[in-house]
């Protein structure tokens, strides 16, 4: 039998840290931000430096990407999703009926014929899981990073910056 050492846990580079990290911050996040309304129509800073060069630089409107859209409240919704994705699975979704990014993926998954190929997929899983758990790392390590960065910015908006933790 295998047995798991409690030292995993206390790795700051494994997954189940980074992990928490995430959930922690986005809880942060969700605490702190106690009237996510007010970050409608707010955009996120970066966008606004960028608009702020792009006027001073060029004539040309900026692009119009999805990207460039989203308010601080989009982004807030979103963090919020992905980390109750995290903690719930896709059970959740399915029972209240929504589509999350992740579901679909594992459905597209599952409907892919099983072919021959499938004994030559199988001696390359070390590498599809390493190359996917780099990837997890990075998308995880981004999101607790946009979820501080959204927690502090509602912190320097709201001006309650002293007396909030």
């Amino acid at each position: 039998m295998m047995q798991i050492s409690s030292d995993s846990a206390s790795n700051k580079h494994s997954l189940l840290n980074v992990m928490h990290r995430f959930i922690a911050a986005a809880n942060n996040m969700d605490e702190t931000i106690m009237v996510p309304s007010l970050l409608r129509d707010m955009p996120l800073e970066e966008q606004q430096l960028e608009a702020n060069n792009n006027t001073t630089t060029t004539t040309e409107p900026p692009c119009n990407n999805s990207k460039q859209q989203r308010d601080m409240y989009e982004h807030y919704l979103l963090l919020k999703s992905i980390k109750n994705d995290m903690e719930w699975g896709l059970l959740k979704r399915e029972m209240s009926s929504g589509a999350s990014f992740l579901e679909m993926a594992v459905k597209q998954e599952e409907q892919k014929p099983l072919t021959g190929d499938l004994l030559e997929d199988n001696s390359d899983l070390e590498n599809q899981f390493h190359y996917h758990l780099r990837g997890l790392f990075g998308v995880l390590s981004k999101l607790t990073l946009q979820a501080d960065h959204l927690t502090n910015r509602y912190k320097r908006e709201i001006g309650g910056g002293n007396f909030m933790r």
